[in-house]
């Protein structure tokens, strides 16, 4: 699951409430209760062939910026398996998700960066970046163990115990890391169990106040100032080493969302990279406060890299603000929303009134990963 990426010429989601459980509804032995037994099996197998042929494929045809057809059409596979309603509980889909973060964490362990800069993609808006001094992970997540359903008398939550990693698999994967960063306090951003796995490793979490605010666990992170373009320093490695940290004042609602860090880090070798967690202007374009220090990010600072929400609004400007090198898209098929706000690889750009191909237009390679994939950019 790995590629290599010279880069010549340059280089260097909402809160929700619920309104019932899983009920009656739900027949004995069938993950879909809308179907009969047999129509339920088939989709089973179904989706356990389409995930199995799309791994194949992904794995023989790894990221690149120039994206071949088949590995779109990969991606797009694993986009309509993800879509049924109920695949939170296959079996095949958790199998998919399982071992493709088995083989990252397997990844991570035997994988040394000698020059640049890797970025493996977790789950979710998860991403775990390595230069050859630091390793620095952003908005890790075990996955959902309830998703939304929208019944026909009303959002129910139906829980989802077996889809989440195990707690020893994120073990491994904090064990590989040095910092977390954690963009705002929703359940798919701010894993309670993984932040507390970082702090009992000696490791800092990073994130605004109102993440676990209130709680024990919440007074154990470190806030770092909310400041566009200010240059901060954090120790990591037990103080033997230091990141230059800018945390920008995002949010994800500007008309009474969370507070939503943007982080930029910049590494002891020099490269930078920023990770916008749930960054959204919305209502747009009434609601553009941000952007004055959004507008303003490449007068300030070079970005190597972008990892953004696949849905925030304006991304060719938000791309244009931080002039990265490359995009990296995020927070595609969170399986803990309901099968329409499940944004896919494909985008759906044109419903949700996003611009990502003006992006592309404007030369920013944007690019998609599966769960588990990497990129190595090396100046």
């Amino acid at each position: 699951m790995h590629a290599r990426l010279g880069l010549v010429i340059v280089v260097g989601c909402v809160l929700f409430s619920l309104t019932g459980v899983a009920g009656e509804e739900d027949k004995p032995g069938l993950i879909n209760p809308s179907l009969n037994a047999n129509d339920d099996a088939f989709i089973g197998r179904q989706s356990g062939l389409f995930l199995q042929e799309a791994d194949a494929v992904l794995k023989r045809v790894p990221p690149a910026l120039q994206e071949p057809e088949e590995r779109k059409l990969a991606l797009y596979l694993i986009d309509a398996v993800l879509h049924d309603t109920r695949a939170p509980n296959r079996p095949e889909v958790q199998t998919f998700y399982h071992t493709r973060m088995e083989e990252t964490a397997q990844s991570l362990e035997t994988t040394k960066v000698t020059s640049g800069l890797r970025i493996w993609k977790m789950y979710n808006h998860g991403f775990i970046a390595r230069t050859a001094t630091v390793t620095v992970a952003f908005d890790l997540f075990r996955g959902p163990a309830q998703f939304r359903w929208d019944a026909p008398d009303g959002r129910k939550g139906i829980p989802s115990p077996d889809f989440p990693i195990s707690d020893e698999l994120a073990k491994r994967l904090v064990q590989q890391c040095d910092v977390l960063f954690v963009s705002h306090p929703h359940d798919d951003h701010a894993d309670p169990f993984v932040v507390t796995t970082f702090l009992e490793q000696g490791k800092p979490v990073v994130g605004p106040e109102n993440v676990f605010q209130g709680k024990p666990l919440g007074e154990k992170i470190t806030h770092l100032k909310r400041e566009a373009h200010t240059e901060q320093t954090l120790a990591i490695q037990n103080g033997q080493r230091n990141l230059k940290v800018v945390i920008y004042p995002g949010q994800q609602y500007q008309d009474g969302g969370p507070q939503n860090n943007v982080s930029l880090v910049i590494t002891p070798e020099g490269l930078s990279f920023a990770h916008n967690g749930d960054q959204i202007n919305d209502p747009y374009p009434a609601y553009q406060e941000d952007f004055k220090w959004i507008d303003a990010v490449r007068e300030h600072h070079r970005v190597d890299v972008l990892m953004t929400n696949n849905w925030t609004m304006d991304m060719a400007r938000m791309a244009k603000g931080f002039n990265p090198k490359l995009v990296l898209l995020g927070h595609q098929n969170e399986m803990g929303h309901q099968m329409n706000d499940r944004v896919p690889y494909w985008g759906d750009a044109k419903f949700l009134g996003l611009n990502v191909d003006e992006a592309r237009a404007a030369g920013y390679p944007v690019l998609n990963m599966a769960w588990g994939e990497s990129i190595l950019l090396v100046p």
